[in-house]
């Protein structure tokens, strides 16, 4: 009797639960720079509190802090308790916290809230990761944590360039952009489900964990913060860059930015393909030589079109790179531990974000945009080296057993 044939898998877009992943992936790129905009605005409104000029600066990283301290410990949780409730407290934490500088009548009371924020930001972040590893295997994973990425580069595209429009008429609206989520709690409450990891389809042999997935998933953290530390150059040093350069700082920002957004949102599409073609260790390589090169050509700042191709290198190599890590750490760890591996990882990338100001600003001082840039890039060359040998030495092995 001739056997039926398995139907295909759908698309990992298909998926409800996919979308809501996507949906909630969007909401953590806006938690720091959304209000950016509105910091000038936001400094002059509360210009009669004292260190006003210094809180307002602090508003825009002062969610990456909760999230270094709080992201371990919800992963922990993740594993203990389960994902479901953390996400969609998370998400609700987000709604409130986000825009409660709508209405809240001082500027220590929105850093407080600012700090609550980057809370619902680890448990999103967290309990997310976790889930796809818990829904999803194979190329439906990779599909998904390539999807991701683009997620959080368009929706900080829109959300970013709505705040824009919007801090003009008042500083303080801004803050209801964080009030969007509430469009996207139903349908999380609808099709994210607590996962049965007994009886999990992702719970397959090779994922059991790898015997050293403790010491892989250190360096795979270190390295993902080394990453973001020098990707976050982009955004935090570019205004000064241009204005030093003699450009429109304004105006050259935003829209390097722009750029630098959208080019990752759409090279993030081809991750899944271009990681079945070429694995992780070609993405690694292939990304960060294009970062290398991008670089390179922001550093000459000879005519913005070389400066703009510079940024689309960047945003375009960081999310050929960013999807490897949780791809790796969900292949890396045990099934019991997929909610510990996010809070690492989240950690990091806001770890990352954090220190890149405080090491670059000092270089920059010291020895100039141009010799700073030249030595990251002279950096990110020999990363894509290493990673090149790595993988040509892995394959080898692998061919010759």
């Amino acid at each position: 009797m001739k056997q039926a044939p398995t139907p295909p898998k759908k698309a990992v877009w298909q998926d409800l639960r996919a979308i809501a992943l996507l949906m909630a992936a969007s909401l953590t790129v806006m938690a720091n720079a959304t209000i950016s905009p509105a910091l000038a605005g936001l400094e002059a409104a509360f210009s009669d509190t004292p260190n006003a000029e210094i809180l307002t600066r602090l508003l825009v990283p002062a969610p990456s802090l909760s999230v270094i301290l709080f992201a371990p410990l919800a992963g922990i949780y993740a594993d203990r308790f389960g994902r479901r409730r953390m996400l969609l407290v998370g998400v609700i934490l987000f709604i409130i916290t986000g825009s409660a500088g709508l209405y809240l009548p001082t500027l220590q009371t929105i850093f407080a809230s600012r700090l609550a924020l980057g809370i619902a930001v680890a448990l999103i972040m967290t309990s997310a990761t976790a889930l796809i590893g818990d829904y999803f295997t194979g190329g439906q994973r990779s599909d998904l944590v390539g999807l991701q990425v683009s997620a959080r580069n368009f929706g900080g595209f829109l959300f970013i360039s709505l705040a824009g429009y919007i801090a003009a008429i008042s500083p303080r609206l801004p803050f209801a952009i964080y009030g969007l989520a509430a469009f996207f709690l139903p349908l999380m409450w609808a099709v994210i489900t607590e996962p049965d990891r007994s009886t999990s389809p992702a719970k397959m042999p090779e994922n059991a964990g790898h015997p050293a997935w403790k010491l892989r998933m250190t360096i795979l953290a270190l390295l993902q913060m080394l990453t973001n530390m020098l990707f976050f150059i982009m955004p935090t040093q570019l205004p000064f860059f241009f204005n030093v350069q003699g450009y429109d700082s304004a105006m050259m920002t935003g829209s390097a930015l722009s750029v630098l957004m959208l080019t990752g949102g759409c090279a993030a599409f081809l991750y899944a393909r271009m990681k079945r073609a070429i694995g992780f260790f070609g993405n690694y390589t292939l990304g960060y030589a294009m970062m290398a090169l991008g670089f390179m050509l922001v550093r000459t700042g000879v005519k913005p079109w070389i400066v703009f191709v510079g940024t689309a290198a960047i945003g375009a190599g960081y999310a050929i790179v960013s999807p490897n890590f949780v791809a790796i750490a969900l292949n890396l760890v045990p099934d019991q531990h997929r909610g510990l591996a996010g809070g690492i990882l989240t950690t990091s990338i806001f770890l990352g974000q954090f220190i890149s100001p405080l090491l670059s600003t000092p270089s920059i001082s010291a020895f100039g945009y141009d010799e700073t840039f030249f030595s990251i890039s002279m950096l990110l060359g020999a990363m894509a080296v290493t990673m090149g040998i790595t993988g040509g030495t892995m394959l080898r092995v692998k061919y010759n057993s």
